[in-house]
C-alpha cells in the first residue's frame, strides 16, 4: 500500500504493511528458539520431538507461522522435520560438540577481553554475586543444580559484559549446545570444584583488569570441557 507524502516534493513515502503472519513468524521464531535453547538436550539419550499442531495451540496462532518458524530453525540446525514422526530437535556429535566448544572458547576469551577493559566495576560485581551464596556450608557439590544455573548464568553475562552485540549474536545459536555439556559434565569427577576456582580467578583477573589473564583464563577454563568430552565421549551417548 503506499501513502503520498503531502509536501512540496513529487516524491512519495512508500510503506509496506506487516503481514499478519510474517510478524508471527518472527515471534515464534524467537520464541522457539528460545525454548530450544533452554530445553536440557543432552540429559537423555532419547531425542527431543516437538509437534506442529500443539505448538501452534501454545503460542495461540495458526500452523502457518509455526511453519515458517520450523523451517528457520532447520536452516540454521537447530531441528529436522521427519515426515510422518514430527520435529525432531538436533544433537551434535562428539566432533561437533568439540569444536562448537572450542569455538565458545574463542569468543568468550575475547568477551573476557573486552569486559576486562571496558565493562564498569558494578557490571563485573554482578558476576561475584553468582557465587555468593556458595560456602563451606552450601558447597556447589552438594547443590548441582542451583551451581550449574550459577554457572550458565556467568558465560551469558560475561559475553554481554564484552558490550559487543556480534559477540552476543556468534554465540546464541552455539550456546543450546555448549550450555547442555556443561549442565551433564558439572557433576563428574569434582569439575564442579572446579569450575567454581576458575570462575573467580576470572572474575578476579576482571576486577583488577588484568586483560592478557582475563582472556588467559577464560580461554583456558571453556577448553578444559573441550578436553573433557573428547576424553569422555560416552557422556554424548
Amino acid at each position: 500500500m503506499r501513502w503520498p507524502v503531502d509536501d512540496d516534493s513529487d516524491g512519495a513515502l512508500v510503506l509496506e504493511r506487516f503481514a499478519p503472519e510474517q510478524t508471527f513468524k518472527t515471534k515464534v521464531y524467537a520464541a522457539l528458539k528460545q525454548a530450544i535453547v533452554n530445553m536440557d538436550i543432552y540429559s537423555s539419550p532419547d531425542p527431543a520431538w516437538l509437534d506442529e499442531r500443539q505448538l501452534s495451540e501454545r503460542l495461540g496462532v495458526s500452523r502457518t507461522p509455526v511453519r515458517e518458524a520450523i523451517a528457520m530453525l532447520e536452516q540454521e540446525g537447530f531441528v529436522k522435520s521427519m515426515p510422518r514422526r514430527g520435529i525432531m530437535v538436533l544433537k551434535k556429535s562428539k566432533r561437533e560438540v568439540i569444536e562448537m566448544i572450542q569455538a565458545w572458547a574463542a569468543l568468550e576469551s575475547m568477551a573476557a577481553r573486552l569486559a576486562a577493559q571496558s565493562a564498569s566495576n558494578a557490571e563485573i560485581a554482578k558476576l561475584r554475586k553468582l557465587f555468593q551464596g556458595f560456602n563451606e556450608s552450601h558447597r556447589p557439590a552438594d547443590y548441582l543444580s542451583e551451581y550449574s544455573d550459577a554457572n550458565i548464568r556467568f558465560h551469558q553475562t560475561l559475553v554481554k559484559l564484552s558490550g559487543s552485540a556480534a559477540l552476543q549474536e556468534f554465540t546464541s545459536n552455539i550456546f543450546m549446545h555448549v550450555r547442555g555439556i556443561r549442565q551433564i559434565t558439572i557433576g563428574r569427577d569434582d569439575r564442579v570444584t572446579r569450575s567454581m576456582d576458575d570462575h573467580l580467578s576470572i572474575i578476579e583477573a576482571l576486577e583488577k583488569r588484568d586483560v592478557a589473564a582475563a582472556e588467559q583464563l577464560s580461554r583456558d577454563h571453556t577448553l578444559g570441557l573441550a578436553q573433557y568430552v573428547e576424553e569422555h565421549g560416552d557422556i554424548l551417548d
